[in-house]
């Protein structure tokens, strides 16, 4: 006997039974790809945050101005597949603000309050300049510095300052040119200091009386000189003379009033490339372009108007337009301002 064996639709099957089944075609490689699938989600979902957020902190160094105010500079490493940056800053109160691919070149950026959107163009490393004046407060004679900083750094105190209380211990101190450097780890950070008297304060008195001194008895003598020449010029005939002779007198009136040494005594804690700045616009008559400063020291733009910027917060220039230019001019009431 030949048994038959039939097999019943699957349509049957579901009336009878009252059954759901589900189709086995191809389940073999929906598992294979299962996997794949949710694996490859995953990664999605790592590395897309990555992209955008990818960035290591290599340097990052402050320097304190006497005025309150603090330079930051600090080179990062990002993505250079990216074509933005953000960057969060350390404060709103922004000046100067620079950034500087990995090729030299200045990058375009967009600082809206405490963050900077920054066109990378490839780099693959930033250098970041700026000026801040929200990590300085004052009361009193005390100025307090409160940074909190997302890693290890650098802080140079201005000059003549004394530390008279820091809120931990710093990983190293040194003294840089009269300036205490502090190497400090990440984390908020808060130092308190003074400014101190000159070491040698009658010393210092003693020099600027002999420098009072001085003056007063060259200038007795320039204008006896003067007075003696213009008697002889006047008996001669030569009246037109008289006019060269009151010039230089004028000139030397002039110079007296942007002596560099009354600035540089009135501002000790300067830095010396702001000092060879002053020089060269004392010797220009007391007043020189920015474009004739940048000539001079080869600096570029922004570079120079950083600079230039810092000189005006000591009061010791002030910055006129003439012509579309900048003029930058030594201030001539130090002396009220002392």
């Amino acid at each position: 006997m030949n048994s038959e064996l039939v097999l019943a639709p699957r349509e049957e099957s579901i009336r009878e039974d009252g059954m759901l089944f589900v189709r086995t075609d191809g389940i073999l490689e929906t598992m294979v790809k299962a996997p794949l699938i949710l694996a490859g989600l995953i990664i999605v979902a790592v590395v897309m945050p990555l992209q955008t957020s990818f960035s290591s902190t290599r340097t990052l160094e402050l320097v304190i101005y006497s005025d309150g105010s603090t330079h930051v500079s600090t080179q990062i490493d990002v993505d250079p597949l990216e074509p933005d940056f953000e960057l969060d800053l350390f404060g709103k109160s922004i000046d100067n603000f620079v950034a500087v691919g990995d090729a030299g070149f200045l990058l375009s950026e967009e600082i809206i309050e405490n963050k900077a959107i920054i066109d990378t163009f490839g780099s693959s490393s930033i250098i970041i300049d700026y000026d801040i004046h929200d990590l300085i407060s004052k009361e009193g004679r005390v100025w307090t510095f409160s940074f909190d900083s997302p890693s290890d750094y650098t802080v140079l105190m201005p000059k003549n300052s004394v530390i008279v209380g820091i809120s931990g211990l710093p990983n190293n101190m040194e003294i840089i040119d009269e300036q205490t450097k502090l190497d400090l780890t990440a984390g908020l950070s808060e130092i308190n200091y003074i400014f101190g008297t000159p070491i040698n304060p009658t010393n210092s008195n003693e020099s600027s009386f002999n420098y009072v001194n001085v003056a007063v008895i060259v200038s007795t003598i320039i204008a006896a000189a003067i007075g003696g020449v213009l008697i002889l010029k006047r008996k001669q005939k030569s009246l037109p003379s008289i006019i060269p002779i009151e010039s230089i007198s004028e000139k030397q009136i002039e110079t007296k009033s942007i002596d560099t040494e009354t600035i540089f005594s009135f501002r000790p804690e300067m830095r010396e490339d702001d000092k060879e700045i002053i020089k060269f616009i004392s010797n220009n008559g007391g007043q020189a372009l920015e474009s004739e400063l940048r000539k001079r020291f080869l600096q570029p733009r922004t570079t120079m108007w950083r600079a230039v910027k810092r000189l005006e917060r000591l009061g010791v220039i002030e910055i006129d337009k003439k012509d579309l230019q900048n003029l930058v001019k030594l201030k001539k009431d130090l002396e009220e301002e002392k």
